[in-house]
């Protein structure tokens, strides 16, 4: 892929986004960088150049999506690789969580994704080149971290449309990669970037153990490195053939694996029970 490529990479202003945009640019990629506040984007990287360009974008406004995805274009005249990172970490239970924070993190991490691929496919699409990345997480793989089941709806719900992205692009010459991200060191687990919920349960110390431990022990002791992260995704958007699904991190790996074995497992166990629904020729 020739480094003149346009990246379009949301939730851009911390974390994995803000590495990837860097790493991008240092490379001398042209990148267009969304955040809801442009200002964090300038601080930490500079003014709209020939190959930067720092914009305001409010993922969950369908509108405002697709007036920024035009001043992309305006500026650099196309959009080659689009990454869909934002989003964030919403923890709590189930019953506590209220249907208006559920509902956020669906507007965010789901909704807001797919306003983006609703208004930048057909700029691939028409041009008959492209990526497009989009960032779930392990736990839009595996599910049973107590406390995570909201966030990890919103992931898995990530995880099968791009599934369906992918088999949609593939006459248009665009490929689709699912990013399955393990424990990376960046601020994802830090205040500020995830949510804790408003009316906690006290009966759920399942639920509180494991987020103390997100928020305490994990965080800031995450095993992976972002800066490697931003270098695979940049690799395998130089792939002539990239494959579908890209899990990162060696825990990653190691979450999908315990998830595969027990499906088989309970497959196996359930299967004379699950077969029987057939209708039987008469």
């Amino acid at each position: 892929m020739s480094k003149n490529k346009v990246w379009l990479v949301t939730g851009a202003s911390k974390g994995l986004g803000l590495i990837l945009v860097k790493k991008l640019l240092s490379s001398n990629y042209r990148v267009a960088a969304t955040s809801r506040t442009v200002a964090s984007l300038i601080d930490e990287i500079g003014d709209v150049s020939d190959s930067f360009f720092p914009i305001e974008m409010d993922v969950t406004s369908d509108n405002n999506v697709k007036g920024s995805i035009n001043k992309v274009v305006d500026h650099f005249g196309t959009i080659d690789v689009v990454v869909n990172n934002a989003g964030f970490g919403q923890i709590g239970t189930l019953e506590e969580l209220s249907d208006g924070e559920a509902k956020n993190s669906f507007d965010v991490n789901v909704f807001g994704c797919l306003n983006v691929i609703r208004h930048a496919t057909p700029i691939l699409r028409k041009q008959e080149s492209g990526h497009i990345f989009n960032i779930s997480s392990i736990g839009g793989y595996i599910g049973n971290f107590p406390g995570f089941g909201v966030y990890c709806a919103t992931k898995f719900a990530v995880s099968g449309f791009t599934e369906a992205l992918a088999e949609e692009m593939k006459g248009f010459g665009v490929n689709v990669t699912l990013v399955y991200p393990g424990y990376f060191r960046t601020n994802f687990l830090s205040k500020g970037s995830v949510k804790t919920p408003v009316n906690p349960i006290e009966a759920y110390s399942i639920a509180r153990e494991s987020e103390q431990a997100h928020l305490n022990q994990i965080n800031g002791n995450q095993p992976n490195d972002p800066e490697k992260a931003a270098e695979v995704m940049i690799a395998v958007s130089e792939q002539e053939a990239p494959l579908v699904h890209l899990f990162l991190g060696k825990d990653a790996y190691q979450y999908a694996g315990t998830k595969i074995d027990l499906i088989q497992k309970e497959m196996e166990g359930n299967e004379a029970l699950g077969t029987s629904t057939e209708i039987l020729s008469e």
